[in-house]
């Protein structure tokens, strides 16, 4: 196994968004190269027309319990968090050709935080003998 670390971002809400930049940044900070494939509901959250808007939570993070609020997702926003991931170290996100074909964007759709586009062969060679965890 390689140092690297491979995230496919497949949720395009907050909680999920937040919790994938602050392992990025965790494992950028820890030298480790981290590769991210954004698919689905995680890519449109990387369009640029939407990056900075509010993408909701996920139903089970909706509320702690029914009674309770919801609280602050942390302090640092999830884009700046994968912001600094990138300023610290080596870190690559890929748009899936895939789904931007199933959500009729093209590349050009994304935020310039996103590296390139490409298929799921291409983030597998990238990712071959990594830790991967699926978000």
């Amino acid at each position: 196994m390689n140092n690297a670390l491979s995230i496919v971002l497949f949720s395009g809400t907050e909680d999920k968004l937040h919790a994938a930049g602050t392992i990025a940044a965790g494992a950028a900070a820890m030298d480790r190269p981290v590769n991210i494939l954004l698919m689905y509901w995680a890519l449109d959250a990387f369009r640029a027309d939407r990056i900075e808007k509010d993408h909701g939570l996920a139903y089970d993070a909706a509320r702690p319990r029914f009674n309770e609020p919801v609280g602050s997702m942390g302090d640092i926003p999830w884009l700046e968090t994968f912001r600094q991931a990138k300023e610290i170290g080596e870190v690559s996100i890929l748009a899936c050709s895939g789904s931007l074909a199933v959500l009729g964007l093209e590349a050009a759709h994304m935020d310039p935080l996103v590296d390139a586009s490409g298929g799921i062969a291409a983030f597998l060679m990238a990712a071959e003998g990594s830790q991967l965890i699926f978000i």
